[in-house]
């Protein structure tokens, strides 16, 4: 004999049953990708503090979100191919470690949402509209490199004041670099300080680009914006000792493996923020609406280790204004 619940039609019943089993069916958790130009060991510090900041925004990896970790290792021609490969997954965000996976990934889809980590200039590399309203798929943050390369070399020339002969490193083919040279040659016609434009393409011309550079007797080393520069700073680092030039770099991962001095952005701490437009698009506020997060202080950090290798005395001056001196 079937039994019934009284007062409960047998559909009600067949419903009432099934209703808690669906909602037992946890909900996977978001999926995102990183891009990055580099290779895992090189940005170890950038996506560690990446991380943190999802963690400070309750996301647990593996848990709470899952991120699909992709590197060129250095192989910028793979950037477009990791770029496909991410888009396939049918992501809900890809965060794009540098200008460079930036463009690739801006190539591979017009519909995932984009967070640009740092990029030095968005709008003059054509990934959005306008700071304030990005229009597209693309948002994120800038580091606002090309208005830098003054500062950086009006900091250079305080450091060696008979600076006449600037040795450039960079990478012509990465997004923006032809707009931070138009901001390079203006600061440098105004110090009236002739500079070799040295192009590292591949991580073989880095040895050529020093001994032009000591051919051309250079007395000073800017680097730009690159990929390949990051993922070889511990060797543009050593050369830049071994030939005894002062150099200023872009980018404060340059530091740690003995760099002398660096100007512009906290990079670890732009990565961290990046979580923060990931958590805002995951709860579904549109990249286009996101505006771009400008810097709003810039870091002088002074190795006196370096200085001391290479025979450079850093004015007392230059040292008042290091927010970070290396001893």
């Amino acid at each position: 004999m079937k039994r019934s619940i009284p007062g409960l039609a047998p559909w009600a019943l067949i419903l009432a049953l099934c209703v808690p089993a669906e909602a037992q069916q946890p909900k996977p958790p978001p999926r995102i990708g990183f891009l990055s130009a580099s290779s895992a060991a090189a940005i170890s510090d950038r996506t560690q503090a990446f991380r943190q900041g999802l963690r400070e925004l309750g996301y647990a990896e593996g848990k709470d979100i899952i991120i699909e970790w992709r590197y060129a290792e250095g192989k910028l021609d793979r950037q477009s191919e990791l770029a496909a490969e991410l888009v396939r997954l049918k992501l809900e965000v890809i965060v794009s470690g540098g200008p460079e996976p930036t463009r690739a990934a801006k190539v591979a889809t017009s519909t995932i949402p984009i967070v640009m980590t740092n990029d030095p200039d968005p709008v003059g590399d054509g990934f959005i509209a306008n700071l304030a309203r990005p229009g597209g798929n693309i948002t994120g943050l800038s580091t606002f490199s090309p208005e830098l390369t003054g500062k950086r070399l009006e900091l250079l020339r305080e450091v060696v004041p008979k600076l006449s002969n600037l040795a450039i490193l960079g990478t012509s083919t990465a997004p923006g670099q032809a707009q931070t040279m138009r901001e390079t040659e203006l600061a440098l016609n105004a110090f009236r300080v002739k500079f070799q434009y040295l192009d590292v393409l591949e991580s073989k011309d880095i040895e050529p680009a020093f001994r032009a550079a000591s051919n051309g007797r250079a007395n000073g080393l800017l680097t730009l914006p690159s990929g390949i520069l990051i993922l070889q700073r511990s060797k543009v680092v050593a050369l830049a000792a071994k030939n005894r030039l002062p150099a200023v770099y872009h980018n404060n991962q340059f530091i740690e493996p003995g760099g002398l001095m660096f100007y512009g952005v906290n990079t670890f701490d732009w990565d961290r923020r990046a979580a923060g437009y990931v958590d805002k698009i995951l709860k579904g506020v549109k990249p286009a609406d996101l505006p771009i997060e400008q810097p709003k202080k810039f870091e002088l950090v002074i190795n006196l280790k370096a200085a001391k290798q290479i025979g450079l005395i850093i004015p007392p001056s230059v040292l008042a204004k290091a927010d970070r001196v290396l001893r």
